[in-house]
């Protein structure tokens, strides 16, 4: 592995602040045009990111620039309190020295978040598109390999053709417009997604930091309640995305399923979006999902838009004591 302990001559990162977030959504939404064809990021959910609690910005983002051009961007979090830490990396594709840079950066921090975490190793999660402005030979000589496939799904709308459908006998939906309501969406989320890959428990507070809830709109997240059984599925979708409408979570508890609870929430995701006007809506799903989250989905018209790896590296935790910090060079 080639390590470059100094950035490229020209090249500065320093930490990223929070009137930093309109340049480095503009970053990101140039490379969303190189990797799938149009701009795709939320300045809304760019900005939760970075106004994230166990985000650490002085420690835990930076910003890569060419001169005064900001051409690279990092951040990295820490949901699992142990060894698993995660980040996000884009580089401009012609600055792929300056890219190994903030690699090592990065790299760096993840193993001293899981040294703080008291673990032996870091295992270090992030998600590319497969086709990314990323070095991906660069990549695997870092020891980075992909772990896990992730769909991006989408559907065109129509107010005609997609009204808002009747409830199934004995199922009831209601929006989250009460607290008592965005607990059980948590309690729902947290329970149906438990034996996902790559899942962490969330507590409540954990949860509404992480979607940003300060800014979410409520009436966009809905709860099923099934007769007899009682709260038993919710989906979570937000309308801040330029391109289409999002689901962002839609989980059925075990019990539950097999009773078409999952493609009645879906259709009712149609059928508002598109009474919002909304001519579009995507999500994203794990290829390698057990519990048939791609056949249901793929079966309600929605197609592939494209695709995401997530890739995995494994870092050794030195010795109490000689962890050294990462430093933005």
């Amino acid at each position: 592995m080639t390590t470059h302990p100094t950035p490229p001559p020209g090249t500065t990162v320093r930490p990223a602040e929070l009137d930093d977030a309109e340049a480095v959504c503009a970053l990101l939404n140039e490379i969303d045009v190189l990797e799938i064809g149009r701009p795709d990021t939320s300045l809304t959910e760019l900005e939760a990111d970075l106004r994230h609690p166990e985000v650490d910005l002085e420690r835990d983002s930076w910003l890569l620039f060419d001169g005064d051009r900001l051409v690279g961007y990092g951040l990295l979090w820490d949901d699992s309190g142990h060894e698993r830490i995660d980040m996000d990396q884009y580089t401009l594709p012609d600055r792929q020295r300056a890219a190994s840079h903030l690699f090592d950066l990065m790299e760096s921090r993840a193993v001293e978040r899981a040294a703080l975490n008291g673990a032996s190793r870091a295992v270090v999660h992030m998600h590319l598109n497969i086709e990314p402005t990323t070095d991906v030979d660069a990549l695997r000589g870092r020891g980075w390999h992909p772990v896990r496939r992730y769909n991006v799904l989408t559907r065109p709308l129509s107010a005609a053709a997609d009204p808002v459908p009747a409830a199934p006998p004995g199922v009831t939906l209601r929006a989250c417009a009460a607290e008592q309501d965005r607990r059980r969406a948590h309690a729902l989320l947290q329970a149906s997604f438990a034996d996902h890959f790559d899942f962490q428990p969330r507590t409540y507070e954990q949860w509404l930091d992480d979607i940003g809830a300060d800014r979410a709109d409520w009436s966009l997240v809905w709860i099923a309640h099934v007769d007899g059984i009682g709260d038993a599925a919710v989906v979570r979708t937000h309308d801040n995305r330029a391109s289409s409408g999002w689901i962002g979570n839609l989980g059925v508890l075990r019990e539950a399923r097999g009773r078409g609870l999952g493609g009645h929430l879906l259709r009712h995701s149609f059928g508002h979006y598109a009474a919002l006007g909304r001519d579009r809506i995507g999500l994203g799903v794990d290829t390698d999902n057990r519990s048939g989250a791609l056949a249901l989905y793929e079966g309600h018209g929605m197609t592939l838009d494209f695709a995401v790896d997530t890739w995995e590296l494994t870092l050794p935790v030195p010795a109490r004591g000689t962890a050294r910090a990462a430093s933005v060079g």
